[in-house]
């Protein structure tokens, strides 16, 4: 086995860093840059903290400590400027070691403490990497009550359990994964709709500090604005899109063009849209493209300004609309509702931390391929491949 090195902190400047390295003897990488404060040879034992300086030849990078935290594994503790920060990882790579993200590291540290269970090695990787508590514990239950639970059931039982049971077993942990998937990896929510509907206003309602500016000026946002926010157990990034109405459809301004053509692309990768309209102005003509992208999308109707009179018919919205919520952003009135729609239309109000779900594109191709399956013995080495085939990071 070579010798792996990791940058094991976020990215940016900051007070501190760290840099994980792990393999076969690394010490002897380590006591070719480092030197130790004083005047004895460095000894490296697991426990111990060292004091000391990364240096390039006679050229000093950094003032750091190393904590000694196993024969195998080193952390050196660095000035959190990322120039140092790669200064440091550029040396190791010269002394030999292999430079990995810090997800591949992990994956190879797991896998050297002998877990041949790879679901277990996948769960720890995803737990450091899940956006919410409720995602951290479903990625935990993953190991005995869920998805590693229900596959090693499968293969034990291969002879009694008919083809048809698992495939239609493996298809339904397909489906409640998309819920669950959302709250382990996070849910984008676009807000899109006519100028001035109150958008802005209701994305910094939501995202609880102010992130858009707001306006009584028609068609203020003219790009996209981003922010973060917790609903329900979903970490939710919020996008407020430029407005899209009907006197900006055929208009030949270039900034209102390219604002359009980039609201359609955030609506393609969105996992929810939110069409905002105000209710106190008659229904305008919508944007005929982009209510087609939000064909096949989870899309709620918000009808914002509701304290003012109703002007809006209703009727001109797409009966696939079948989601409307009544609100005021400016006087924050029906926002709880909606937040509990939100919840609902993406399919996470109810779910069970427990159930069997996959939380990897690994998992997810594998459990497909078990759905089609055409044999018990297909199936038996799909999910043997399932339980222990090779960690992908």
């Amino acid at each position: 086995m070579t010798i792996f090195a990791a940058v094991t902190t976020g990215m940016g400047t900051g007070a501190l860093s760290t840099i994980q390295v792990f393999g076969n003897s690394p010490e002897a990488l380590i006591k070719q840059i480092f030197r130790p404060r004083g005047t004895r040879p460095p000894v490296f034992k697991t426990g111990d903290i060292l004091i000391g300086t990364i240096c390039q030849g006679d050229q000093v990078i950094d003032e750091v400590t190393i904590g000694c935290e196993g024969p195998a594994t080193f952390a050196i503790h660095c000035h959190g400027n990322p120039l140092i920060v790669e200064l440091i990882m550029e040396q190791l790579q010269r002394c030999g070691a292999t430079l990995l993200t810090a997800e591949q590291l992990l994956a190879k540290t797991l896998m050297a403490q002998q877990l041949t269970d790879t679901i277990a090695v996948e769960a720890k990787l995803a737990q450091a990497e899940a956006r919410t508590l409720q995602g951290t514990k479903i990625v935990a239950n993953q190991l005995n009550a869920g998805l590693g639970k229900k596959a090693r059931h499968w293969l034990a039982n291969i002879a009694e359990i008919s083809l048809e049971t698992i495939t239609a077993e493996a298809a339904q942990i397909l489906q409640e994964s998309q819920a669950a998937k959302l709250i382990i990896c996070g849910c984008t929510v676009v807000l899109a709709g006519p100028p001035n509907s109150g958008k802005s206003t209701l994305a910094n309602h939501l995202a609880g500090r102010r992130k858009s500016i707001v306006t009584g000026v028609r068609g203020t946002t003219r790009d996209w604005v981003e922010a973060t926010c917790q609903i329900g157990p979903l970490s939710v990034t919020l996008i407020d899109t430029a407005g899209l109405g009907a006197e900006l459809l055929g208009s030949e301004d270039t900034v209102e063009q390219a604002a359009r053509e980039k609201t359609t692309q955030i609506l393609e990768r969105a996992d929810l849209v939110m069409l905002v309209l105000d209710v106190s102005r008659p229904a305008e003509e919508l944007d005929r493209q982009i209510i087609e992208k939000l064909a096949g999308k989870n899309v709620i109707g918000v009808l914002n300004k509701s304290d003012l009179p109703a002007r809006f018919d209703t009727g001109t919205l797409p009966r696939t609309f079948s989601n409307i919520v009544r609100i005021s952003a400016r006087e924050g009135t029906g926002i709880g509702r909606l937040k509990e729609e939100i919840c609902r239309t993406v399919g996470v109000a109810d779910v069970d931390p427990h159930q069997p779900v996959c939380f990897t594109t690994r998992q997810e191709t594998l459990l497909k391929q078990i759905t089609t399956a055409q044999s018990a013995q297909d199936a038996a080495s799909i999910i043997t491949e399932l339980l222990s085939g090779p960690v992908r990071v």
